[in-house]
This record gives structure tokens, C-alpha cells and sequence, in this order.
């Protein structure tokens, strides 16, 4: 088991990038975010982030997420990877500048699914990894399929798997609104944010959660909250905050009050 005082932060693809072009980081917003997480302080986090405008467009292109279906497809799956691990970089690049000790880890050589959910993953790299305090990062990716041949795995189902694995004290989700409203605030004037709620609350309010417009083949923020629920269910809180707001962040990483919506088991 490992330590209960693990943190998961999850930063979503639509923080880091444009979702809106293609291969468009938000170069800014990651470098600050790092800011943060150095400030943080943590040596037990576990950083996990989406692929945005990089991983999307190619997965859904190829449409990798169905499986190997077409030669030409094999290209997509490369690629969709290997763009991934450019998006990394630049997450790495900013980790290491504002000396955060963080590793990246490719999901890609550690986790096989099975159609699409995830069957097999080597964790004890990332066991070490956080006993040593060095922040391992994962992120949205291309991987093997034992019924497919090859899918795409999001950083939310990674996320919720590394969770109730290892038994972490909670997760905090860095995403581009302020929370869970009770309609898309992208969409409709003055939603009301929900700043907690429990099991029962969220399916009652979950066909109101905008689902995503753009590229995601992920599924969203409906996505999002459907992959977390298992993990709300062991117990573990979920902050979900906005990420391309200053020090949002870093007060959910170190538990203080912050505006967004938390997610509980009661």
C-alpha cells in the first residue's frame, strides 16, 4: 500500500493547450503551473496531464480509440504517441527549470488495455519513484490493446486507476472552468457552481455537465466525472479547480480552501 498521503494532480489537456488549433501549447500557463507545484511542496504528487490540441486531433483523425482496424492506421498510432511525448516535454521542461524532481513515465511501455480499460499496469516504477520523492508524470496516450490491438487511454482513467491503487488521500483535477456547474458555464449566463457534492448529488446533476464540443475523444467533463467516480467511491476526495487561474492550484495541492467543487463518497 502505499503512502495514504499520495496526491494525483490531474491537469487537463484544454489547461495546457489550445484546444481550439492544433499542436497550440499554452507555454505560459504550463511554466506557472509548475511555479505551483514547486511552491506546493510536495514530495508524494503524482502528476498526470490530457492531451489537448495534440493528442485529440490525431487520435480522432486515425480514430485510434476503436483499434486497428486499417494499416494506415498504424502511422496515426505512432504519431498520436509520439506527439504526445512532445507535449511531455514541454511539462517536463518547465518541472525540471523550476527544479520540481519529476520523472517522466510513458504509459505507452506500462500499461496494456483491454477494450479499451486499463488490464495491465507495472506500477512499481512509480511505487520507487514516489518513495524516493521524485513526482512521477503520466499523461494521455497510445497504448497496446489486448482485444483491439491498440487504443487511446486518457489521463482521467489513468488517474482514477493510480487512485485506487494506491490508495492516495485525494485527487486534484486542474481544469478550465471554476468547477461543476448546473449548466455548461461555456454555454449558458450566471450557472451555479457547485462548490460540494456527494455521490448521489453528482448522478442526480450529471446530464446538466456540459459535455465537450471541440476534438476530445475522451469524452469531456461528463468523461472526467464518470472515470472519478470509482475513485470517489474508496473514499477519495476529488477538488476539481481552474487551473488558468493563479494559485487555484497550488491551495488545492496543499489544502487550503480554494474556490471549485469537491466531490465526495457522503
Amino acid at each position: 500500500m502505499m503512502n495514504q498521503k499520495t496526491i494525483i494532480l490531474k491537469i487537463g489537456g484544454s489547461v495546457i493547450t489550445d484546444k481550439n488549433g492544433e499542436l497550440e501549447a499554452k507555454t505560459e500557463i504550463i511554466n506557472r503551473l509548475a511555479e505551483e507545484i514547486k511552491k506546493a511542496n510536495l514530495d508524494n504528487l503524482l502528476i498526470v496531464h490530457g492531451g489537448g490540441s495534440f493528442g485529440h486531433p490525431m487520435a480522432k483523425k486515425y480514430a485510434i480509440k476503436e483499434g486497428l482496424k486499417q494499416e494506415e492506421q498504424k502511422i496515426g498510432f505512432a504519431e498520436t504517441h509520439h506527439i504526445m511525448t512532445v507535449l511531455n516535454g514541454l511539462v517536463m521542461d518547465a518541472l525540471i527549470w523550476h527544479n520540481v524532481p519529476a520523472l517522466s513515465v510513458t504509459p505507452s511501455s506500462c500499461i496494456i488495455a483491454k477494450n479499451g480499460r486499463i488490464h495491465l499496469f507495472e506500477e512499481n516504477i512509480l511505487r520507487k519513484l514516489l518513495k524516493m520523492g521524485i513526482a512521477p508524470v503520466l499523461y494521455g496516450d497510445t497504448i497496446l490493446d489486448d482485444q483491439l490491438g491498440f487504443t487511446v487511454i486518457s489521463g482521467d482513467q489513468i488517474a482514477s486507476h493510480l487512485a485506487n491503487k494506491f490508495g492516495v488521500s485525494r485527487i486534484v483535477m486542474g481544469v478550465d472552468v471554476d468547477g461543476l456547474f448546473d449548466s455548461d458555464p461555456k454555454d449558458t449566463k450566471n450557472p451555479k457552481l457547485y462548490d460540494q457534492l456527494n455521490l448521489e448529488e453528482l448522478e442526480s446533476i450529471k446530464n446538466n455537465i456540459g459535455t465537450s464540443t471541440s476534438s476530445d475523444v475522451t469524452g469531456g467533463m461528463i468523461g472526467k466525472v464518470n472515470e472519478l467516480i470509482s475513485a470517489i467511491e474508496q473514499g477519495i476526495p476529488v477538488s476539481i479547480v481552474n487551473a488558468n487561474k493563479r494559485n487555484r492550484v497550488y491551495k488545492a495541492l496543499i489544502g487550503a480552501k480554494v474556490e471549485g467543487t469537491i466531490l465526495k463518497k457522503e
